[in-house]
């Protein structure tokens, strides 16, 4: 069921690009939301899970930190499409290999820390990167759209993302060794967590004034994940 949850982000994020074709300022909201929700859940419910159930918490803080770095290195490749901002080339037509192998490395480590038989903090994460990843479905639907890919490769791309979160979730269950280290992985994903949704909210905007619809959409994330994070 979990696995579903996580594919039908991605479909819904890239057929609402093809049916209701949002535009950039709504993306930009629901971007808003989502990244207020993703920080809310990891401040409100991660956080203090991975150090209540650590050894050691210079380990745990240490893998969080991690966590940022590595998130940092891939947006090098990804060129920001984890927060909203793709950079394609419109006039190539070969398949972005660094975008997609960049993606897919986030989007299997998104899925790690989740169990299909789960309950507290796992329901709130499903649902965090759930939500998380329909505007950023939407955002990459939209550029490979406008590039001058093949239809075939925009689909083969979008498929193999929205199975990324699912495989990594998967493979956390079948292999011990992984589960093993299951608060070890929730610290790492804190911090890739962390890094997104700081960017997603705290970025300027182009004239450095303040965005009060922004900031609803920011304010209505934080008071949803806090009305239903148990």
């Amino acid at each position: 069921m979990s696995q579903l949850i996580l594919i039908s982000s991605v479909l819904l994020g890239s057929l609402s690009v093809l049916i209701l074709k949002p535009n950039n300022k709504i993306v930009r909201l629901l971007l808003a939301f989502s990244g207020a929700y993703l920080l809310s859940v990891t401040i409100l419910h991660l956080l203090p899970d991975v150090f209540e159930h650590t050894d050691s918490t210079k380990k745990t803080g240490i893998l969080i930190l991690v966590g940022i770095l590595i998130q940092s290195i891939l947006e090098s490749f990804s060129k920001g499409a984890e927060h909203g901002h793709v950079h394609i080339d419109g006039e190539k037509n070969t398949f972005p290999w660094l975008l997609f192998i960049s993606l897919s490395i986030h989007a299997f480590s998104e899925g790690l820390p989740i169990h299909d038989h789960h309950h507290g903090h796992q329901d709130n994460l499903l649902w965090a990167i759930f939500i998380h990843k329909i505007p950023i479905a939407i955002i990459l639907t939209t550029f490979l759209i406008k590039t001058k890919y093949s239809k075939k490769n925009i689909i083969l791309f979008l498929g193999i993302f929205s199975l990324m979160t699912p495989l990594g979730m998967i493979i956390s269950e079948k292999f011990t060794l992984i589960s093993q280290f299951h608060t070890e992985i929730i610290a790492f994903t804190i911090g890739i967590f962390l890094h997104i949704s700081t960017v997603i909210l705290f970025e300027s905007s182009e004239d450095h004034s303040f965005n009060f619809k922004k900031f609803g959409a920011i304010l209505l994330g934080i008071l949803v994940t806090i009305a239903t994070v148990g």
